[in-house]
């Protein structure tokens, strides 16, 4: 018997898990793929928003300016990359300017600080390339930009340092009443809860509709992005957006945390909640709508390009709480943007109504800060020789795209929770994020994780699942069938 089981290791389930483990409770995350950060927290803009777009009132206001202020101490106590780089929200009409104006005043009432109204000159002294038909922009200097990988991986460490378990793999199937509490149904067996936590992304409405009459709805809302090589970084030095519209913020321009440019996302609805494919006419898209705003975008450095899905509730407003026919079973769902900006917030919330309900006591020995993976990059030569010295395996470069060591991938992989996968040491230490784009450094990563996870190349995958890379090895050379290399 669990006190709490948290359905989903993305952001909210993380910060969730975090902010519970300060309680002397039993707590264990269920995740159906192989690894935290594998649905919607994995594929985003990494904006820390300011929080002027949110309609005032609502959750996603309060909470996403919460969460803003929360993002610079906690990136301290869990060592993740934060910077304050600002957002720019570009008008290029005069006859917009009322709509500039009234997304200051939202701002103003949602509690965001220090909003101002740039005119041209001022516009193009921040930002040379922007458009030549931007006319003013809203600036927003508490805005940022976060590795949501390394956001949410350090949420979840920290969680589990502090003796949280998680499942993964683990696919949950079905939730009934039982015993006072509840039985949670999944494809590797049964557990018994006190409390519920359903933090499960686009599948957020199945669970609910599954405890409460009072349905609810979410449309996976696709997202494209580009990204372009690092040598594009400064191409802007803000997060650039355009008012406003239905969809959301459209197209934006925005450097990220580790130096490469992003453009994107578009916006569809669409039905398949598996749907992230990318598409000639999402890219068509962003490269047209992101040169409205910004000029000279060198779309010949993109490196690749990807899709994620944003969990849209019909209400456009996050249901964080309990159904009323469904007492102690904890909402967490429609966490569309800003959902990444609020999550610390989200966590707070969620574990404020789990508290009140469990009364648990506080930990004597809780476990604040995470130090975060050894990048020899930021050393002096001097501290990394004499690293290299005392471990060898940081001076064996196996991403040469991002100067990635032997040292870093073990790193990633013996930690917990820990890469199992390509795409697990990817997130966490950027082996395969560069300009090849894993065409080198495959080969060597395979070797590590087939190594220090204790089975064969032929079972290591891209991103768990049937996504392994190949079929067979020789069984003289110990290399793929039908070649002489990995």
């Amino acid at each position: 018997m669990y006190d709490v089981i948290i359905i989903g290791a993305g952001v909210s389930g993380a910060a969730i898990a975090r902010e519970l483990s300060r309680y002397e409770l039993n707590i264990c995350v269920l995740e159906r793929d192989e690894d935290v950060c594998c649905g919607t927290s994995k594929a985003n803009s990494g904006i820390v928003h300011a929080g002027y777009d949110a309609a005032s009132g609502t959750l996603m206001a309060s909470l996403n300016v919460r969460g803003n202020e929360l993002m610079e101490q906690l990136a301290q106590d869990l060592d993740f990359p934060f910077r304050r780089t600002g957002s720019l929200v570009i008008c290029r009409s005069p006859e917009d300017m009322p709509r500039l104006e009234e997304l200051k005043a939202r701002g103003i009432r949602n509690g965001v600080k220090d909003l101002s109204i740039l005119n041209r000159k001022e516009l193009t002294e921040m930002e040379p390339n922007i458009s030549d038909d931007a006319v003013a922009a809203l600036y927003a200097p508490s805005a940022g930009i976060v590795c949501p990988f390394g956001l949410n991986i350090a949420l979840a460490e920290n969680a589990a340092a502090n003796g949280v378990e998680f499942c993964f793999d683990t696919e949950v199937t079905g939730i009934t009443r039982a015993d006072g509490g509840w039985l949670v149904v999944s494809k590797q067996g049964n557990f018994r809860t006190k409390i519920v936590v359903n933090a499960a992304g686009v599948y957020a409405d199945r669970f609910h509709n599954m405890v409460s009459k009072n349905k609810i709805h979410i449309t996976p809302r696709k997202g494209e992005y580009c990204l372009l090589d690092r040598s594009a970084g400064a191409h802007v030095r803000h997060t650039i957006f355009t008012l406003p519209g239905k969809l959301g913020k459209g197209i934006l321009v925005t450097p990220t945390i580790h130096g490469n440019l992003l453009i994107g996302p578009t916006a569809s609805d669409i039905g398949d909640r598996e749907g992230t494919d990318t598409t000639c006419a999402g890219m068509e898209q962003i490269m047209k709508n992101a040169n409205l705003n910004v000029k000279n975008i060198p779309m010949n450095k993109v490196i690749t390009s990807f899709a994620g899905l944003r969990a849209h509730e019909d209400g456009h407003e996050f249901i964080i709480g309990e159904p009323e026919d469904a007492k102690g079973f904890i909402d967490c769902a429609g966490i569309e943007s800003p959902g990444l900006t609020a999550c610390p917030a989200i966590g707070e919330m969620a574990a404020g109504i789990i508290c009140g309900r469990l009364h648990p006591a506080q930990k004597t020995d809780f476990i604040a800060e995470r130090k975060g993976f050894l990048n020899p990059q930021t050393l002096t030569s001097e501290e990394r020789n004499r690293l290299i010295r005392r471990y060898p395996a940081y001076g064996n470069i196996i991403c040469r795209c991002e100067m990635i060591s032997e040292g870093e991938i073990i790193d990633a992989i013996r930690r917990s929770p820990g890469a199992r996968s390509l795409d697990g040491v990817k997130r966490r230490v950027r082996a395969g994020m560069g300009r090849c784009q894993s065409g080198f450094c495959m080969p060597g990563v395979m070797k590590i994780l087939s190594r220090e996870l204790g089975i064969p190349r032929t079972e290591i995958t891209k991103s768990g699942g049937n996504s392994r890379i190949i079929s067979g090895l020789n069984k003289e050379t110990g290399y793929p069938a039908g070649g002489d290399r990995p």
